[in-house]
Formats: C-alpha cells, structure tokens, sequence
C-alpha cells in the first residue's frame, strides 16, 4: 500500500477548477473539502507513522475520508 496523501486535485484532475469555484461560492462545499484536507492529512500523518492510531481509529478515518469523497464528487458530477 502506497503512502500518497488523496488530494482532491489529484483524484479529480477534470474538476480542479470546478473545486476551486465551489470553494469560493459554496459555503458547504467549502465546508466539505476543508474536513476532507484536514482529515486527508490525519490519515496521511498516521500512515506514516509520524502520527500513529490504532489500526480501529485508521479505519474510521479512512471510511469518514471516503464518505466525505463521495459527497464532494456527487456535488462535483451535479
């Protein structure tokens, strides 16, 4: 398993600007990508061991970042 952080950017290179405009028009969808970075970074930090959890908490995380994914691409695809 590779250690790359998932960013938005990255995962949805044809919605990069479509991100970048909702962010400056929707409060929501601003709200949205900010828990996903932060929570991004957690999962990111824990994988690497620079911040360990157990592998319970890792799971939770991981499924939270997930939901919150698809949420931001249903959003994206509207």
């Amino acid at each position: 398993m590779t250690h790359t952080p998932h960013e938005l950017a990255s995962d949805f290179p044809e919605h990069a600007e479509r991100i970048s405009e909702l962010r400056q028009s929707d409060a929501h969808f601003a709200r949205l990508v900010d828990k996903y970075h932060g929570l991004n970074r957690d999962v990111h930090r824990a994988e690497t061991d620079v911040e360990p959890v157990s592998d319970t908490h890792m799971a939770d995380m991981r499924k939270e970042r997930m939901t919150l994914k698809d949420e931001i691409y249903a959003i994206l695809s509207r």
